[in-house]
C-alpha cells in the first residue's frame, strides 16, 4: 500500500496553498485518501482520470489532486460527466460530491445517471448537511436535527442515498464511513472497477455545521457514533424491525453484472449502420 507521504508527492497538486479548506476533523480528507488508495492499488495513471466535482465542501477534492479535474456548477457534476464519458470513452471518470449536491438540486441528474448505467463512479460524501453555504439542512438531513434553516429540528424526511439509487438502477451501490477508512478504500476500488454506474455513500462527520448544532460531540464522539451503529449488510439483513434502532448497513448492498449506458448505445449506431447498407 502507498505510503501518505508518498501519496502526498505523487497525487496532490504542490502548488495549492495549504493547509486545505475544509475544517478541523472533517471527514472529507479520510475519504480523499481512501480514493487516492483505491486508485493506487488499481493502478491507473493519473492521465487516465477524470475526477469531476460539484459545489460545496467536497467540491474542493477536485482542487487539490492532480489528475484531470473538473471543477463544474453545483448539482451539475453528473452531468458534465456524462459528456465527458461519451465524448471519451476511454476515461475512467469519478464524480465526488456532497449529499446536498447529489441529492438536492443534483437530485434529477443522480436518478437518470443511474438509470442509463453509464459507466462512472459517483463518490457521495453524506454529512447530513450543506457545509460551506451555512449548515442549511440537506436532504439527508434526519427528522428533528436542526441546521441554520431549521432552528426548531426538520420537519422533512431524509433519504436513504443508498435505496434512491438502486431504486433507480445503479448497478453498483456500496457505504462506507469515515471510520471504517480500510473498508472505504476497498468499496470504491470495486466501484471504480464496475462496468456501470457506481455509488459510494460516505458517512463523513462535519463537526463544525452539523455536530455542534445537534450536540453531537467532536469528530471522535461522532466517528464513535459510526462505529457503534454500522453494521455489515450480510448481518444488518437478519435483524428484524424492532432490532434496527439507529443501527445501518454497510458494505457493498448492490452489485448486478449489467451492459452499461455506452455498450447499449454502441450496439444502436451498429444496428442503424447495418440498416442504411
Amino acid at each position: 500500500m502507498i505510503r501518505t507521504s508518498e501519496a502526498i508527492y505523487k497525487y496532490l497538486r504542490p502548488d495549492k496553498k495549504y493547509p486545505h479548506v475544509w475544517c478541523p476533523g472533517c471527514g472529507i480528507g479520510i475519504v480523499t485518501g481512501a480514493l487516492v488508495r483505491a486508485i493506487e492499488r488499481i493502478g491507473l495513471t493519473k492521465d487516465e482520470i477524470a475526477l469531476v466535482s460539484g459545489i460545496g465542501c467536497s467540491g474542493r477534492v477536485s482542487t487539490y489532486l492532480d489528475f484531470n479535474t473538473l471543477h463544474t456548477t453545483h448539482g451539475r457534476a453528473l452531468a458534465f460527466a456524462t459528456g465527458l464519458k461519451l465524448a471519451k470513452p476511454s476515461l475512467t471518470v469519478i464524480v465526488v460530491m456532497g449529499d446536498g449536491d447529489a441529492t438536492a438540486i443534483g437530485g434529477n441528474h443522480l436518478i437518470h445517471s443511474c438509470r442509463r448505467n453509464i459507466n462512472i463512479t459517483s463518490l457521495i460524501i453524506n454529512n447530513n448537511i450543506y457545509g460551506m453555504t451555512g449548515g442549511q439542512y440537506s436532504p439527508t438531513t434526519p427528522t428533528d436535527y436542526k441546521a441554520s434553516t431549521a432552528q426548531y429540528g426538520s420537519i422533512e424526511k431524509p433519504f436513504d442515498i443508498c435505496k434512491l439509487v438502486e431504486a433507480c438502477g445503479a448497478s453498483f451501490v456500496a457505504r462506507g464511513t469515515t471510520y471504517h477508512a480500510k473498508m472505504l478504500d476497498a468499496l470504491i476500488e470495486r466501484a471504480i472497477n464496475n462496468k456501470g454506474f457506481s455509488v459510494v455513500e460516505a458517512l463523513s462527520q462535519c463537526p463544525t455545521q452539523y455536530g455542534r448544532r445537534n450536540k453531537l460531540g467532536g469528530p471522535i464522539e461522532m466517528m464513535q457514533w459510526y462505529k457503534d451503529n454500522a453494521i455489515h449488510y450480510t448481518a444488518f439483513k437478519k435483524l428484524s424491525t424492532d432490532e434496527i434502532g439507529e443501527q445501518f448497513p454497510i458494505g457493498v448492498l448492490t452489485d448486478l453484472d449489467e451492459p452499461d449506458y455506452l455498450e447499449r448505445y454502441s450496439r444502436i449506431i451498429k444496428e442503424a449502420g447495418s440498416e442504411g447498407q
